[in-house]
């Protein structure tokens, strides 16, 4: 059984990413860096790539995480902080849905891979 199946699935994975962002937009430390992002798009590309990241599909077709956050990197100073902020609001979000503290840990050792870190970071 995948991540994606254990976590419960799509309907699951799209609860999720809509409280996600809603915490997210709260969060004065990162909420600025989706001021002008359309967030319809924004919801409907992070249930794709959580899918994809979890197990629930093989198929992926978002750009890859350096070119899609490379300008926030060099324009608007994404940095670890902000990173760190991010894993901290899907990690909340996930425990206020109940989700079981062993599926955290998978969840977390995704979300927060050194190599994922590095490529949205652009190092």
């Amino acid at each position: 059984m995948t991540l994606f199946e254990k976590l419960g699935g799509e309907a699951a994975v799209d609860l999720a990413v809509d409280r996600f962002y809603d915490r997210v937009l709260q969060d004065d430390r990162i909420n600025h860096f989706f001021a002008s992002v359309d967030m319809v798009k924004q919801r409907e590309h992070q249930k794709a790539f959580f899918t994809y990241a979890f197990g629930g599909t093989d198929k992926y077709n978002g750009r890859y995480m350096r070119e899609s956050h490379k300008e926030l990197v060099e324009k608007q100073g994404l940095n670890s902080e902000h990173f760190d902020a991010v894993a901290e609001n899907l990690m909340i979000t996930l425990k206020d849905m109940g989700v079981a503290e062993d599926l955290l840990a998978e969840v977390a050792a995704i979300a927060a891979a050194p190599q994922h870190k590095r490529d949205v970071l652009n190092q």
